[in-house]
């Protein structure tokens, strides 16, 4: 049983939204968010959920458990290193899809060790606490980082991350937000013309910028819409967060939207 119980597949939804977190899907106001996450519980039938984000399983566990957020139907997690199927009735409500991991873990080749032995000391770089499976994350303090740890990374065959001009992630060669979703996508059987792609910084630029309809909601990190500037099928939004999804699911005539306030549903 899917999070959205007795829905159909998502490749049968006439609608799928794929949206990063902190600062997009959970950005806004109370109200914002409220109308938004009301309106996909409503339309579920009709309306597929996915999370792209940065944040690892129980994160997300923690969120949708306490009622916080509507659960998605997938997971790509972790900046992209993993893909997951969310059945909320389970124990485990996240659960790697392993056949579509396969090819992450295989690029990734536990690079751990080498990674954190590599960068250990590095200035301006605080290794994170949460060890995860197929990256290597950092604090970034971008007064005292030295560049030279792009270097460091490209010499272990693994690709670099620069988000919010705060974090610094280590991944797998090839490996990142859209690239991934695009790989669900495919396995799932969604049309990209159906999907609306939703982030607010860098590490959100492959997802935004891999050819499906994309929305940078208000507030993004201007390095992100400098690099999107000009892009037809990127949508520049005026509002914040969950509004700004709103805005853009309207702008590109994916599915009728609500108006006005929470009550309006």
């Amino acid at each position: 049983m899917s999070a959205a119980t007795l829905a159909p597949p998502l490749g049968a939804r006439r609608f799928v939204l794929a949206t990063d977190l902190d600062g997009t899907f959970l950005g806004g106001t109370a109200v914002e968010r409220n109308i938004l996450y009301r309106w996909i519980e409503a339309h579920r039938e009709t309306v597929g959920l996915i999370f792209v984000t940065g944040r690892d399983p129980a994160f997300i566990a923690g969120l949708c458990g306490g009622g916080d957020a509507p659960w998605p139907d997938f997971v790509v997690g972790d900046v992209g290193t993993s893909i997951a199927e969310v059945d909320r009735n389970a124990h485990a409500p996240i659960r790697p899809i392993e056949a579509l991991e396969a090819e992450i873990a295989e690029r990734w080749s536990n690079a751990g060790p080498r990674v954190r032995a590599a960068l250990d000391g590095h200035p301006g770089l605080t290794l994170q606490a949460t060890e995860f499976r197929f990256r290597v994350s950092y604090d970034m303090d971008p007064a005292r980082f030295d560049p030279g740890a792009v270097d460091t990374v490209a010499a272990l065959g693994l690709d670099h991350l620069i988000s919010n001009n705060q974090f610094f992630d280590v991944l797998p060669r090839g490996v990142s937000k859209g690239p991934t979703l695009r790989r669900l996508l495919d396995h799932l059987g969604v049309d990209a013309h159906r999907v609306l792609a939703a982030g607010d910084t860098l590490n959100d630029l492959s997802m935004l910028g891999c050819g499906l309809p994309a929305v940078a909601v208000g507030g993004a990190e201007p390095a992100l819409l400098e690099r999107l500037a000009g892009r037809a099928d990127v949508y520049a939004a005026q509002a914040i967060g969950a509004a700004g999804i709103v805005e853009a699911i309207r702008h590109f005539g994916l599915h009728p939207v609500p108006e006005g306030d929470a009550d309006a549903l």
